[in-house]
């Protein structure tokens, strides 16, 4: 398949470049940051949880083991890093969070205060991480953010040692009726109830836009298997809102 500009990666408007994305993007979720945890759990009905605990339980033969190095990329406030530390337990792996947003970060650090996880502001497109440190990277609802989708596979790779892995959680379009259903809520319900519990519009008209824009799953394997990783897959979760694309380099 051929690339096209539109999938290049997230954009709040057509006319932007990477780098004017990556800061409206950082702005947004900058200015929502109080409130995430809560407009989360809400506008998921707090099925949320239930998808941070199969994706961190998908990878507990890793953060079980003490040995073992996790970063959790676009951390936001931390969700994804604690259900991975749940899974491990103390005993378990050393677990990173990194996101390029200060305050998300500060929420993440109040929520994980007295246990051991490690928070550091920074760019997915430009980790701060030597080659082959982790053995596994995850992102929850952030991949699918980045300005260049590709550029963060390529870094993700990166950083990953041989045979380690990679989980990317992130939002779907359900087919059928039930995508009926839900782009209906997901497009003219979800936006208002955001904006009206946060008292900013921007982050959740973008929202619905940035779900649509992501690659299909055939697309994002095809990508995964571009960016060198191999037993590429994906596993969709309550029906295709949500999905987990899971291999290993």
């Amino acid at each position: 398949m051929t690339e096209t500009v539109k999938t290049v990666g997230a954009r709040t408007a057509e006319t932007q470049d990477q780098k004017a994305a990556a800061d409206a993007v950082r702005e947004m979720f900058t200015s929502i940051a109080p409130r995430y945890d809560l407009l989360n759990h809400v506008l998921s009905m707090n099925v949320d949880r239930l998808w941070w605990w199969r994706t961190a339980r998908r990878f507990r033969h890793i953060v079980r083991r003490g040995d073992a190095r996790v970063l959790d990329l676009c951390c936001g406030t931390g969700d994804m890093a604690f259900a991975l530390y749940k899974q491990g337990g103390p005993q378990g792996a050393t677990i990173t969070g990194a996101d390029f947003s200060a305050a998300m970060l500060e929420r993440a650090r109040m929520k994980g205060a007295g246990k051991p996880l490690e928070w550091v502001e920074a760019d997915a497109l430009q980790l701060p991480f030597d080659n082959a440190r982790f053995d596994l990277v995850t992102s929850a609802f952030g991949f699918r953010n980045l300005a260049n989708y590709d550029a963060g596979l390529r870094e993700i790779f990166r950083v990953l040692r041989a045979d380690g892995e990679v989980g990317i959680l992130d939002f779907g379009e359900p087919k059928g009726l039930m995508g009926k259903l839900y782009r209906f809520y997901f497009r003219r319900v979800l936006p208002a109830i955001g904006t009206m519990i946060s008292g900013v519009s921007g982050p959740y008209a973008y929202l619905p836009a940035s779900v649509a824009r992501f690659p299909e799953p055939a697309e994002m394997l095809r990508r995964m298997k571009t960016a060198g990783f191999r037993e590429v897959a994906y596993t969709p979760y309550t029906f295709g809102i949500a999905g987990v694309y899971w291999a290993k380099k």
